[in-house]
C-alpha cells in the first residue's frame, strides 16, 4: 500500500484504480463550490436582509461580512482537506476527531434529510420556474422536479468528467444571468424614488441580517468532498475555496447594489421577489421571462453540484460501515460513486413525490436542517483544534493561517448561527433534533469500522 505525505508528481492517491482518482481540474471545483452557492437564495434573502438593515450602508455591509466570515470557515475546512483528502468531507473530519459514532449520526442526517432535501427542493425551485415558461398542466412542477432528479442522477452516475463539465457549464450560465439581471437594473432602471430609499418598518436586527446572508453563502463546504478528485488537491483546495468565495462576494455585492439602485431599501424590504421585480422594472413582460430562465438555471447548477457533493458521502459511509458496504462500491471505469449516486437519486425521488402531495410540509421539513447544518459546521471548526493536537506528525499542505484565532472566529460564528437558528425556526427546530436521535439510536445498532476508510488510512500516516 503507497504511503503518501504529499501529492505524488501526478496526483494520484490510489496507484491501483480502485478508489477515487484525481481527474478534476480547478475549473470543475471552482464550478461546484460557485454553483453549489449560487442557488436560488440569492433571488429571496435580500429582502429579508432589507427589512432588517437599519439603512443602505448596513446592508452592503452585511454583504462584505459574510464573504469575509466564509472565507474564515473555508481556511479551516481547506487545512483539514489538505490533511485528510478523502471523500468523506465533514463525515471524515468528525469521525476522525470525535469517534465512528458521532460520524455515523452525521452521514446519516446528510443522507435522510440534508442532501436529499436540498437536491429535492431545488429541483422543486427549476420546476416552479420552468412552468412559468413551458406550461405543461398543474401537475407540471412536481413532473418537472422528478425529471430533473433522474437526469441529474443519470448525468453524473455515468462519470465524474460529465457531471463536472456540465456544472462548469452550468456555473458559466448562472454567472452571466447575475451579470445580466445586475447590467439591466443599472443601466435601464433610473434610481428609486426617494419615499422607497428608506429603511423598511422592521428596523434593524444585525444578528437575523447575518443568518440570512450566510445563508445565502451556504454550501462553500461542500467543495472539500472533491479534494481526492482535484489534480493537485492537497495544494490547491484552498486556493480553490478562497477564489471561490472572493468571486461569489463581488457578484453578490453587485447583484444586490443592483437591487438596491432599481427597488431602494424599503422597495425591497416589500418585495417577495426582488430580482423578478427589477428585471420588470427594467424590460417589462420580458424581464420576467429572463428572471424565470436564470433562476432555473441557478437551481439546476446548484442541484448538480448537490448530487455531485452528496454522494461522497454515502460512498465514504459504507466504506466505514460494514452493513452499509454496498454504498461503498465506487465505480473505477466511471470515476464514480455509482451505488451511492443511485441511493441519493432514489431517496431525493420520494421526497420530490411527498413534496408533490404536500409542498408547505416538504418545505418545513427542509427547513428543520438549518441547526443540524450550524451543529456540523461548529463541529468541524472543534475538530481542527483537536486533530491538530491529536495528530500533530499529519502533514498538512496548508496551515490556516492566525491559528488558533482564525477557527476561534470560526467555531464562535458557527455557535452563534446555531443559536440563532434555533431561535428562528422556534419548534421546528425540534425535528432536527429528532433526525439527529433517530442516527445515535442506529448507531448503537449497526457495527462501525473504527479503522476508517482505505483513502483515510493512506493520509493518516
Amino acid at each position: 500500500m503507497l504511503r503518501v505525505r504529499s501529492d505524488p508528481p501526478h496526483g494520484d492517491i490510489f496507484a491501483d484504480g480502485a478508489g477515487p482518482r484525481p481527474i478534476l481540474g480547478a475549473r470543475h471545483a471552482v464550478a461546484i463550490c460557485i454553483g453549489i452557492v449560487i442557488g436560488a437564495g440569492v433571488f429571496r434573502t435580500p429582502s429579508l436582509v432589507a427589512a432588517n438593515s437599519a439603512d443602505a450602508f448596513v446592508f452592503a455591509a452585511a454583504w462584505i461580512a459574510g464573504g469575509l466570515l466564509s472565507i474564515v470557515g473555508a481556511l479551516c475546512y481547506a487545512e483539514l482537506a489538505s490533511a485528510y483528502p478523502g471523500v468523506g468531507g465533514d463525515y471524515s473530519y468528525l469521525k476522525r476527531a470525535f469517534g465512528a459514532r458521532v460520524g455515523f449520526i452525521y452521514a446519516w442526517a446528510r443522507l435522510s434529510v440534508i442532501q436529499t432535501g436540498s437536491i429535492a427542493l431545488l429541483a422543486f425551485v427549476f420546476g416552479d420556474y420552468l412552468a412559468e415558461i413551458v406550461d405543461i398542466g398543474p401537475r407540471g412542477p412536481v413532473l418537472f422536479a422528478a425529471a430533473i432528479v433522474i437526469l441529474l442522477t443519470a448525468l453524473n452516475r455515468a462519470g465524474a468528467r460529465q457531471g463536472a463539465g456540465a456544472q462548469l457549464w452550468l456555473m458559466l450560465l448562472e454567472v452571466g444571468g447575475l451579470l445580466l439581471i445586475t447590467a439591466a437594473a443599472f443601466l435601464l432602471v433610473p434610481p428609486a424614488p426617494a419615499s422607497a430609499v428608506a429603511a423598511a418598518p422592521e428596523g434593524s436586527a444585525l444578528g437575523l441580517v447575518m443568518v440570512f446572508v450566510l445563508l445565502t453563502f451556504g454550501g462553500w463546504s461542500e467543495t472539500v468532498y472533491v479534494t481526492a478528485e482535484l489534480r493537485g488537491g492537497r495544494r490547491r483546495i484552498a486556493g480553490v475555496l478562497v477564489a471561490s468565495l472572493a468571486l461569489v462576494t463581488l457578484l453578490y455585492l453587485l447583484v444586490n447594489l443592483a437591487f438596491l439602485h432599481a427597488l431602494g431599501l424599503g422597495g425591497m424590504a416589500a418585495s417577495d421577489a426582488v430580482a423578478a421585480d427589477a428585471m420588470r422594472l427594467a424590460m417589462g413582460d420580458a424581464g420576467a421571462v429572463a428572471i424565470s430562465l436564470i433562476v432555473a438555471v441557478a437551481a439546476l447548477s446548484s442541484a448538480n453540484a448537490t448530487v455531485i457533493t452528496g454522494a461522497r458521502t454515502g460512498h465514504a459511509l459504507g466504506e466505514n460501515t460494514p452493513a452499509l458496504g454496498w454504498l461503498g462500491r465506487w465505480d473505477g471505469a466511471r470515476g464514480t460513486p455509482g451505488n451511492a449516486l443511485l441511493a441519493q437519486g432514489a431517496v431525493a425521488l420520494l421526497l420530490v413525490v411527498l413534496g408533490g402531495l404536500s409542498r408547505d410540509g416538504f418545505a418545513a421539513a427542509v427547513e428543520f436542517t438549518a441547526p443540524v447544518f450550524w451543529l456540523a459546521m461548529f463541529g468541524v471548526g472543534v475538530a481542527l483544534f483537536v486533530l491538530r493536537r491529536r495528530e500533530p506528525g499529519v502533514d498538512r499542505p496548508f496551515r490556516v493561517p492566525l491559528y488558533p484565532l482564525t477557527p476561534a472566529i470560526f467555531c464562535a460564528t458557527s455557535l452563534y448561527l446555531l443559536w440563532s437558528s434555533i431561535a428562528y425556526t422556534g419548534v421546528s427546530a425540534l425535528a432536527g433534533v429528532a433526525l439527529l436521535a433517530v442516527g445515535a439510536a442506529l448507531s448503537l445498532f449497526i457495527r462501525l469500522s473504527p479503522n476508517g476508510s482505505p483513502s483515510e488510512k493512506e493520509f493518516a500516516r
